[in-house]
Protein backbone atom coordinates (compact mmCIF):
# COMPACT_ATOMS: atom_id res chain seq x y z
CA UNK A 1 0.00 0.00 0.00
CA UNK A 2 2.99 2.51 0.96
CA UNK A 3 4.46 1.72 -2.76
CA UNK A 4 1.28 2.70 -4.45
CA UNK A 5 0.56 5.59 -2.57
CA UNK A 6 4.38 6.81 -2.63
CA UNK A 7 4.04 5.77 -6.61
CA UNK A 8 0.95 8.11 -6.44
CA UNK A 9 2.24 10.93 -4.91
CA UNK A 10 5.69 11.48 -6.54
CA UNK A 11 4.24 11.95 -10.06
CA UNK A 12 0.95 14.43 -8.38
CA UNK A 13 3.82 16.56 -6.66
CA UNK A 14 6.00 16.86 -10.19
CA UNK A 15 2.73 18.22 -11.48
CA UNK A 16 1.25 20.16 -9.15
CA UNK A 17 4.70 21.62 -8.57
CA UNK A 18 4.61 22.41 -12.73
CA UNK A 19 1.69 24.27 -12.64
CA UNK A 20 2.54 26.24 -9.36
CA UNK A 21 4.94 28.48 -11.90
CA UNK A 22 3.72 31.17 -14.04
CA UNK A 23 5.13 31.07 -17.31
CA UNK A 24 7.15 33.73 -18.79
CA UNK A 25 6.23 36.89 -20.71
CA UNK A 26 8.76 37.81 -23.48
CA UNK A 27 5.86 40.48 -24.32
CA UNK A 28 6.94 44.53 -23.46
CA UNK A 29 5.36 46.52 -20.52
CA UNK A 30 2.34 48.35 -21.20
CA UNK A 31 3.17 51.61 -23.34
CA UNK A 32 0.27 53.69 -20.96
CA UNK A 33 2.85 52.24 -17.86
CA UNK A 34 6.42 51.53 -18.46
CA UNK A 35 8.05 50.13 -15.58
CA UNK A 36 11.34 52.69 -14.27
CA UNK A 37 14.56 51.74 -15.76
CA UNK A 38 16.01 50.70 -12.52
CA UNK A 39 14.90 48.68 -9.44
CA UNK A 40 16.42 52.15 -7.42
CA UNK A 41 13.69 54.15 -9.48
CA UNK A 42 11.25 51.95 -8.60
CA UNK A 43 11.48 51.91 -5.24
CA UNK A 44 11.36 55.93 -5.13
CA UNK A 45 8.58 55.69 -7.38
CA UNK A 46 6.52 53.93 -4.87
CA UNK A 47 7.76 55.59 -2.10
CA UNK A 48 6.36 58.44 -3.45
CA UNK A 49 3.40 57.09 -4.29
CA UNK A 50 2.56 55.65 -0.76
CA UNK A 51 3.87 58.81 0.58
CA UNK A 52 1.24 60.64 -1.95
CA UNK A 53 -1.56 58.46 -1.51
CA UNK A 54 -1.41 58.80 2.74
CA UNK A 55 -2.10 62.75 2.42
CA UNK A 56 -5.69 62.14 0.52
CA UNK A 57 -7.87 63.95 2.61
CA UNK A 58 -5.26 66.87 4.02
CA UNK A 59 -6.77 70.51 3.82
CA UNK A 60 -6.08 72.69 0.70
CA UNK A 61 -4.19 75.77 2.36
CA UNK A 62 -2.36 78.50 -0.18
CA UNK A 63 1.24 77.97 0.44
CA UNK A 64 1.29 75.14 2.72
CA UNK A 65 3.37 72.80 2.36
CA UNK A 66 3.01 70.30 5.62
CA UNK A 67 0.51 67.63 6.42
CA UNK A 68 -0.18 69.87 10.09
CA UNK A 69 -0.32 73.19 8.07
CA UNK A 70 -1.88 71.95 4.84
CA UNK A 71 -1.23 72.11 1.07
CA UNK A 72 -1.21 73.81 -2.04
CA UNK A 73 -0.45 71.97 -4.99
CA UNK A 74 3.78 73.03 -5.37
CA UNK A 75 3.70 72.13 -1.64
CA UNK A 76 2.08 68.75 -1.50
CA UNK A 77 4.34 68.00 -4.48
CA UNK A 78 7.70 69.40 -2.85
CA UNK A 79 6.81 67.69 0.31
CA UNK A 80 6.09 63.89 -1.21
CA UNK A 81 9.57 64.05 -3.55
CA UNK A 82 11.33 65.29 -0.31
CA UNK A 83 9.91 63.10 2.54
CA UNK A 84 9.81 59.78 0.68
CA UNK A 85 12.58 60.07 -2.38
CA UNK A 86 14.87 62.90 -0.45
CA UNK A 87 14.44 64.92 -3.63
CA UNK A 88 13.99 68.53 -3.61
CA UNK A 89 11.95 70.58 -5.98
CA UNK A 90 11.80 74.04 -6.82
CA UNK A 91 8.57 75.28 -4.29
CA UNK A 92 6.51 77.06 -7.39
CA UNK A 93 4.47 74.96 -10.43
CA UNK A 94 5.91 77.80 -13.04
CA UNK A 95 9.67 77.02 -11.73
CA UNK A 96 8.87 73.11 -11.33
CA UNK A 97 8.05 73.00 -15.12
CA UNK A 98 11.04 74.87 -15.74
CA UNK A 99 13.50 72.38 -13.65
CA UNK A 100 15.93 70.53 -15.82
CA UNK A 101 13.85 66.55 -15.91
CA UNK A 102 12.94 65.03 -18.88
CA UNK A 103 9.35 65.71 -20.36
CA UNK A 104 7.18 63.40 -20.66
CA UNK A 105 3.55 62.72 -22.95
CA UNK A 106 0.38 61.50 -21.49
CA UNK A 107 0.62 58.59 -23.14
CA UNK A 108 3.96 57.45 -21.51
CA UNK A 109 3.62 58.83 -17.83
CA UNK A 110 5.04 56.34 -15.31
CA UNK A 111 3.40 56.11 -11.72
CA UNK A 112 5.53 58.77 -9.34
CA UNK A 113 5.75 61.32 -12.82
CA UNK A 114 4.61 65.08 -12.28
CA UNK A 115 1.83 66.35 -14.18
CA UNK A 116 1.46 70.14 -15.31
CA UNK A 117 -1.33 72.05 -16.07
CA UNK A 118 -1.67 75.64 -17.13
CA UNK A 119 -2.53 77.70 -20.08
CA UNK A 120 -0.64 77.86 -23.06
CA UNK A 121 2.41 80.57 -21.84
CA UNK A 122 2.30 79.51 -17.82
CA UNK A 123 2.13 76.18 -15.65
CA UNK A 124 0.06 76.96 -12.87
CA UNK A 125 -0.49 73.22 -11.46
CA UNK A 126 1.02 70.30 -10.68
CA UNK A 127 -0.30 66.57 -9.32
CA UNK A 128 1.66 63.18 -9.02
CA UNK A 129 1.12 60.89 -11.45
CA UNK A 130 -0.34 57.41 -9.89
CA UNK A 131 -1.12 55.40 -12.96
CA UNK A 132 -4.37 53.94 -15.04
CA UNK A 133 -4.76 57.71 -16.20
CA UNK A 134 -4.98 59.22 -12.48
CA UNK A 135 -3.21 61.90 -10.18
CA UNK A 136 -3.33 62.74 -6.64
CA UNK A 137 -2.74 66.82 -6.14
CA UNK A 138 -4.16 69.63 -3.87
CA UNK A 139 -6.78 71.34 -5.90
CA UNK A 140 -8.06 74.17 -4.20
CA UNK A 141 -9.30 76.09 -1.60
CA UNK A 142 -11.68 74.73 0.37
CA UNK A 143 -10.74 71.66 -0.93
CA UNK A 144 -8.76 68.58 0.06
CA UNK A 145 -6.08 66.45 -1.61
CA UNK A 146 -7.84 64.04 -3.61
CA UNK A 147 -7.29 62.26 -6.83
CA UNK A 148 -8.90 62.65 -9.68
CA UNK A 149 -8.35 61.48 -13.76
CA UNK A 150 -6.54 63.15 -16.50
CA UNK A 151 -9.66 62.66 -18.37
CA UNK A 152 -12.15 64.79 -16.55
CA UNK A 153 -13.31 67.75 -18.42
CA UNK A 154 -10.74 70.68 -17.04
CA UNK A 155 -8.03 69.09 -16.65
CA UNK A 156 -7.89 67.24 -20.20
CA UNK A 157 -7.44 70.40 -21.58
CA UNK A 158 -5.53 71.98 -19.60
CA UNK A 159 -2.99 69.10 -19.56
CA UNK A 160 0.58 70.22 -21.04
CA UNK A 161 3.28 67.55 -19.94
CA UNK A 162 4.61 64.76 -17.59
CA UNK A 163 7.81 65.48 -16.24
CA UNK A 164 10.06 62.74 -14.85
CA UNK A 165 11.98 63.51 -12.03
CA UNK A 166 12.34 59.90 -10.61
CA UNK A 167 14.89 57.83 -13.72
Amino acid sequence: MRSAFRSTLIPLAIILTACGHAPRRNEPPSRHEPVPASTQAAHLANAVLFRALALVGTPYRYGGNTPESGFDCSGLVGYVFRDAAGISLPRTSAAIAAAPSPRVDADDLRAGDLVLFGDRRTITHVGIYVGQRRFVHAPNSGGTVRIDSLDTRGWRETFRHGQRVIR
